[in-house]
Order: C-alpha cells, then sequence, then structure tokens
C-alpha cells in the first residue's frame, strides 16, 4: 500500500472510530437519561405504598379520629357533624316532593313522585342553572330570590301556568346545601363557612333555611323546607330507600366526603341532639381527615404548599379527583426536568391542574397496543409530542400508582367507618383505641358509592373494591357491599323531605 492509501484508509479509520463513538456516547446518554426517569417513578412508587399492615393503620387511625371528633368538638380533624337526621326512608314514602340542590356554581331543580312500597322513583329534572358569578359574592337576599324564581318558574313549567302558587297545597321540600353547616335541627343549620368560591358576608352566622323559606315567601311560593342536608347524607337516604342494610354513604368525585349512622350511646351528648329513636346520620366531612400514616410524597406537600386551603383537605387531595391528574402532571415535570425523555420542556406542563383526572383515567385506561389515546394526549393537553411508545408506557405507570394509592386509600377510610361502627370483625373502638378482633357474627353491610372517580374510572374502581375485601378478610369481605348510588344529592333530599314532613301531601 503506497503512502497515499495507507493515509486515506487511516482517516477512513479515523472517522469510523469517531461515529462509533459518537453512536456509542448518545446510547450511554440515552441509558443514563432513562436510569434517572426510571429512578424517579421508582421513588415514587415507594413513596406511595400502600401495603396492608400501611392500610390497617390507616383504618386504625381513621376508626379513632372518628371517635374523638363525637368526643369533643374540635377533638378531630374530622368535623363529625350532627345532622339531625334520625331516621332514614323506609321505601314507603309515598306523594309528591321537590329538592333542590345548591352543590357549587350550579344548582338543580327536581320533582320527585313516590309510590310507596319501594317503588320506581318518577322524577323530573330541570337542566342545571348556572348561578351568575355577581350572586356568588353579593347579598344574601339577591341569591335565595334567585333560587325562588328559578323554582317557581319550574313549577309553572310543570302545571302549565304561572297562577298564583300561594294558592295551592303547599309543597314540602328538601335542600342539599353543600357547603359546612352546624344543624340544630333537621330542618334548621346555621351557615359555618363559604367554599367554592362563593363569599356573601351577610349570610355567616344566619339559618340557612330561613334564608331560603323567606325567599320562598317573596316569590309566593307555597313551598316549605322539611330537610336540610348535604349530598353525602342524601346518598345515605337514597341507599337506604332502596336498601334497609345501608348504613353508610361515600362521595367519591371531584371532592369527597363520606356520612353514616351512629348508634346513639355513642354520640356525646355535650355534642347536642341526641337521637330518641336509635341513632343519628353523622357528616364527617372526611375530607380533612389527616393521620401521619397517610404516604404522603413530596408531590403531595408542594402541591398543598401551592394550594388555596394548605394544611386542610388532606385526604381529600390524596384521594380525589381534583388533584389526581395534578400529582401526576407533577411527576412528569420532575421527570422533564431531570432529564429531556419528553423532549423540550412544554409550557403546558408547567401550568398547574392542566392535566385533568378525566384526562389521566384515559391514559391509564389505554388499551390499544401503541397507547395512541396517551400520544393524543399528552399531544393535546400537554403540549409533548412524539414520544416513543416506551415513554408513554411509562405515563400510564405514573397513572397507576397514583390511582391505586387513591382508591386503596379510600378502602381504608371505608373500612375504617366499618371499624368505628362494629361492622369490620375487629372488635370496633373502646376507650378511643382499637379493639383486638372480636367473636361478632358478620352480618351484611351495604355502603352507598356516589361521585365519578368511582362509577365511570374502572381501576379505581377495581383498586378500590380489592382493597376492601384485602382489608376485611375472606371471612368478612362477602358480607359488605359496595353499591353505586345515583343523584342522591337531589333525589335523597325529596326522601328525607317526604320522611319529615309535616303534614301528609297528596299528589
Amino acid at each position: 500500500m503506497g503512502k497515499l492509501g495507507f493515509t486515506v484508509a487511516a482517516a477512513t479509520a479515523a472517522v469510523t472510530c469517531a461515529v462509533a463513538a459518537v453512536v456509542v456516547g448518545k446510547r450511554i446518554s440515552s441509558r443514563r437519561k432513562w436510569r434517572k426517569v426510571v429512578r424517579v417513578l421508582l421513588e415514587f412508587e415507594e413513596s406511595c405504598g400502600t401495603s396492608l399492615s400501611k392500610l390497617k393503620q390507616v383504618v386504625d387511625a381513621m376508626a379513632v379520629e372518628m371517635h374523638a371528633g363525637l368526643a369533643s368538638e374540635g377533638g378531630s380533624k374530622l368535623k363529625m357533624l350532627l345532622t339531625s337526621v334520625d331516621k332514614l326512608p323506609t321505601g314507603s314514602e309515598s306523594g309528591v316532593y321537590y329538592a333542590l340542590h345548591l352543590g357549587g356554581t350550579n344548582f338543580r331543580v327536581l320533582r320527585v313522585q313516590l309510590g310507596g312500597k319501594r317503588s320506581s322513583i318518577v322524577k323530573q329534572d330541570v337542566e342545571r342553572k348556572p348561578i351568575p358569578e355577581h350572586l356568588m359574592t353579593s347579598t344574601t337576599e339577591d341569591l335565595f330570590d334567585f333560587i325562588a324564581e328559578s323554582l317557581k318558574e319550574f313549577v309553572d313549567k310543570e302545571t302549565g301556568t304561572s297562577s298564583d302558587i300561594s294558592s295551592v297545597a303547599r309543597r314540602e321540600l328538601g335542600f342539599t346545601f353543600s357547603f359546612p353547616v352546624k344543624q340544630t335541627s333537621v330542618s334548621t343549620g346555621i351557615l359555618m363557612k363559604w367554599t367554592k368560591g362563593f363569599s356573601i358576608r351577610d349570610m355567616m352566622g344566619k339559618d340557612v333555611c330561613d334564608c331560603l323559606q323567606q325567599a320562598f315567601s317573596r316569590q309566593g311560593l307555597n313551598m316549605h323546607v322539611a330537610s336540610l342536608v348535604n349530598d353525602t347524607v342524601g346518598t345515605l337516604a337514597l341507599g337506604h330507600y332502596y336498601d334497609d342494610d345501608t348504613v353508610a354513604a361515600v362521595i367519591i368525585g371531584t371532592g369527597t366526603n363520606a356520612c353514616y349512622f351512629e348508634r346513639a350511646d355513642a354520640i356525646i351528648k355535650s355534642q347536642g341532639l341526641l337521637s330518641t329513636t336509635g341513632g343519628m346520620v353523622v357528616n364527617m366531612e372526611w375530607g380533612n381527615f389527616w393521620s401521619s400514616h397517610l404516604p404522603r410524597t413530596s408531590y403531595d406537600i408542594e402541591l398543598d404548599a401551592n394550594s388555596p386551603n394548605p394544611n386542610e383537605q388532606g385526604f381529600e387531595k390524596m384521594i380525589s379527583g381534583m388533584y389526581l391528574g395534578e400529582i401526576v402532571r407533577r411527576v412528569m415535570l420532575k421527570m422533564s426536568q431531570e432529564s429531556d425523555i419528553f423532549g423540550p420542556l412544554s409550557a403546558s406542563l408547567l401550568k398547574a391542574f392542566v392535566l385533568r383526572t378525566p384526562s389521566m383515567s384515559t391514559m391509564h385506561e389505554d388499551e390499544s397496543p401503541d397507547l395512541r389515546e396517551v400520544a393524543r394526549i399528552l399531544d393535546d393537553v400537554l403540549g409533548i409530542q412524539d414520544v416513543p411508545l416506551k415513554v408513554r408506557k411509562l405515563v400510564v405507570n405514573i397513572c397507576d400508582v397514583v390511582t391505586r394509592r387513591a382508591a386503596r386509600l379510600a378502602a381504608a377510610g371505608i373500612v375504617g367507618i366499618l371499624k368505628k361502627t362494629g361492622r369490620d370483625g375487629s372488635g370496633g373502638i373502646a376507650g378511643g383505641r382499637p379493639k383486638t378482633a372480636s367473636n361478632s357474627k358478620p352480618r351484611r353491610t351495604v355502603v352507598a358509592i356516589e361521585g365519578g372517580l368511582y362509577s365511570n374510572y374502572r381501576m379505581f374502581r377495581e383498586y378500590l373494591n380489592e382493597a376492601v375485601a384485602e382489608i376485611l378478610g375472606e371471612e368478612w369481605a362477602p358480607f359488605v357491599e359496595l353499591k353505586v348510588t345515583e343523584d342522591g344529592s337531589g333525589i335523597g333530599a325529596a326522601l328525607l323531605a317526604a320522611l319529615y314532613s309535616s303534614e301528609i301531601v297528596d299528589t
């Protein structure tokens, strides 16, 4: 080989080596980046751990906090509000009743016809009407006059006339008011605080039903507010209407709460009204539950610190639909800051709450071979394009960790209620502490559940049901049934109006 040929060959070899070195370098760099994001996922998964022993600790903590909240006002993060509802529908109720549901920025009006003997419920429902934004910060009179006017329009449409409604027989109404209220009877309650964007100062400390009743009078409506409830109590009422073994109700949707029927001897007299018929429904306000046993991560801490209500609603921020998508976004953002696995940092990925839980559930439950729904949502919602299949699978894994933790913690909360009421086989609570397992025989127990997170999110529902069975064990699990209940917040209020009506209402 000549000198020139040797030089060319050497140069070619050098270029080849250089190219190979670049390729190898890129592969090493890629592997390092992948290891970083996998480490983030594994650390997150470990900190979200919900082993059976951990769940049982949460069960005990829930039951103990329930006991403490009943024992004294302010004794627990759980409000444990007495509702004055000391009886539940039996299925024998009959007549025509109305329900009004003010749950946030919208409200609904319902007309419910009951035929007795647990017959099918015939209801007429108006479309949701938005509360005009200015009324959310206006006066009590302005807000309730708007509601009463809307109810009058509904009744006029129902009867086909705009005649003076005050001349017809009085109708009974159930009012679902989804704001914290301290009740003094089944049809009276003082507003404790506004939430969900409302701030009507002149209503603080006023009786909610009295404000509504006055608005009815101003509109010439011959309506009587027979029951004041929140959505969980309405769900319990509807569940019990269909099944006498229903003893608790849980809302698991955008927000979360629970209520249950407590024995009279377990309600501390200093708290207020005691039932004369054996017990009373207690509104737990369980979204505010907290325990050191809850598997809290750095992402939860940051989310809470940046929320409008830091150090409040800790349980809700770990299990409800309002927050699950946001937790997933925060984990993805951490990964994006660790590497360029999602490409250049997306501006959308920096926006809090841009990833809603319905989109997250769609990604989690994507069963297509190439995870095309995951790719679509990453692009449409987060501005992340052209991610490889293994990265899409990584996103599904993040969704799974968040959802599994949420569902299993919600399950522990439910079993905590069963423990407090002696329906889990553990012996219950004595002196504020968990007892050892008892020899009591299992009895059928139904928990009514309402909310889109449970009813619409299959993986969440499966994880929750699985965890309840796991905690209860083979002997007791078959006797506990979780039953989806639809529109308890509306129909349940009407049922309680029927139950607590001061007079028989003709159809």
